[in-house]
């Protein structure tokens, strides 16, 4: 599957008091990303938690920061899914700064369970995913 990218920007509230980014924000990038690239199927995780009933969990993250993103840089954050099992899926996900000092920065692999909303117990994939891994 090609990666999918979505764009953001560094602010004020994502750095430190050097107006660098915290290093646990780039989780939130990350997260946003994943959660765009499930928007692009058609689906929203407000919508997957009401019917069919399943939410996505983090079970496993490693992370290497290249180097620091700074207030205004533009970003542009990748994740590339694969499917891991009939429940999980592992995400490679590299963040990279955009213009005249393009850099990557943030190289991450995330490991995400279906889960079901109601139990919190592992779930199978639903298809649309599935199927969207498979073409």
């Amino acid at each position: 599957m090609r990666p999918f990218t979505w764009p953001a920007r560094v602010y004020w509230e994502d750095t430190d008091g050097g107006a660098i980014v915290y290093y646990a924000n780039y989780l939130r990038f990350l997260e946003r990303a994943r959660t765009e690239w499930l928007r692009a199927l058609g689906h929203s995780q407000r919508a997957l938690a009401g019917d069919p009933g399943i939410l996505f969990s983090v079970v496993s993250l490693s992370i290497e920061y290249r180097a620091p993103a700074r207030l205004d840089d533009e970003l542009e954050i990748s994740c590339t899914p694969q499917r891991e099992g009939g429940a999980s899926l592992r995400f490679l996900q590299q963040i990279h700064r955009q213009g005249a000092a393009a850099q990557l920065l943030a190289e991450a692999e995330v490991r995400v369970a279906c889960i079901d909303a109601r139990t919190l117990r592992p779930r199978r994939l639903p298809d649309f995913l599935v199927n969207a891994l498979a073409g």
